[in-house]
């Protein structure tokens, strides 16, 4: 297992994550210790989660992990999140002072911690004061409950605005984005990778398998296993892509991905975590299996360095292309400018 940075901060975390998603819910919590037994014993460190996760089932099976195992806090950063409803009531979600403060009191009892080493806001809230929210967070971290901060679904901008609070009032600055990302959604590259690399900020990717689609359990023409996330719901789901001029797109992306993993006798899954490891800006890419088969075969992928040509097959298959304006060529003259001088 290889280890990393989270941003420009000292902490550092192993270059896989193991994800808390279907914790409590696709997978049982016997299978779920089963997981977290085998992903650290592998050198796995980061273990990442969320307040809303199976009703906060996640973060109980992981606190209860944590307190069967002596020692193990000490080897492990864990991360949580909170913004989503946790409850009926007006306050029971958002990036409100109050919201938080019992969101991640609640989180520490689940997860039967004293701190939590990343805080992360699960999302945008666009009715609470950026201030609000990072006073909050700035409060808490100097009162030892949490270490550090990061963005989940946060767009370029919003990224901007708590970075610059940060800067300008000595606040606690985020040291991650969690998004999703893989060689099916690159559209982060336009302006939230961008805004990372700028500020120092680490990637977490979740759904580095989009779903599914690249581990090559779907195939043009055949309907999906009986099971699978997309059965019932791929004609509906093939219509709508079509009509957006995606679907395509989508299996160039598997083809190229199959042929990178038959050359190498690897899995599909592999070649696209892979991909996602030698990404700028990446920490750490967060797995989501809900079988302990799924999670050793996507851990083999930390030992999987693709060749500059395979990454270029890669790259040029998945390239979304760019709106003329104001990510493409019009748009970059805009930005353009030479030292020689001259109208164009």
């Amino acid at each position: 297992m290889d280890y990393r940075l989270l941003g420009s901060s000292g902490c550092a975390v192993s270059a896989l994550a193991l994800g808390g998603l279907t914790f409590g819910n696709e997978t049982s919590e016997a299978d779920c210790f089963a997981h977290l037994d085998r992903f650290t014993s592998a050198g796995g460190t980061l273990i990442d989660t969320a307040d809303v996760y199976a009703d906060g089932r996640s973060e109980q099976i992981i606190g209860r992990w944590l307190a069967g195992r002596p020692g193990m806090r000490d080897l492990v950063v864990i991360a949580t999140k909170a913004r989503f409803p946790t409850d009926e009531s007006p306050n029971g979600h958002g990036l409100s002072r109050r919201h938080l403060a019992a969101a991640l009191d609640a989180s520490l009892r689940r997860l039967a911690v004293d701190t939590i080493d990343l805080y992360q806001l699960h999302g945008w809230d666009p009715l609470t004061p950026v201030e609000e929210t990072m006073r909050f967070l700035d409060d808490t971290a100097r009162a030892g409950k949490i270490l550090y901060i990061g963005l989940s679904n946060f767009l370029g901008y919003q990224i901007q605005k708590y970075v610059d609070l940060a800067d300008r009032h000595g606040m606690i600055k985020p040291a991650t984005v969690q998004p999703q990302y893989n060689l099916l959604a690159r559209a982060i590259e336009w302006e939230i990778v961008p805004a990372c690399q700028a500020n120092g900020l680490g990637l977490l990717p979740w759904s580095p398998l989009a779903s599914g689609w690249l581990t090559g359990k779907y195939r043009r023409n055949q309907p999906p296993a009986p099971g699978s996330r997309l059965s019932g719901q791929l004609d509906q789901g093939m219509r709508i892509w079509n009509e957006r001029g995606h679907l395509e797109r989508n299996w160039q992306v598997i083809d190229a991905v199959r042929k990178v993993a038959d050359g190498r006798d690897v899995s599909m899954s592999q070649v696209a975590i892979a991909w996602l490891l030698g990404r700028p800006a990446v920490s750490s890419v967060i797995l989501g299996a809900r079988t302990l088969a799924q999670l050793e075969d996507n851990m083999a992928a930390a030992g999987l360095k693709l060749t500059e040509e395979e990454t270029r097959l890669l790259d040029e298959a998945s390239d979304p292309g760019a709106p003329d304006y104001p990510y493409g060529a019009r748009g970059q003259t805009q930005r353009d400018r030479r030292i020689s001088g001259g109208r164009f």
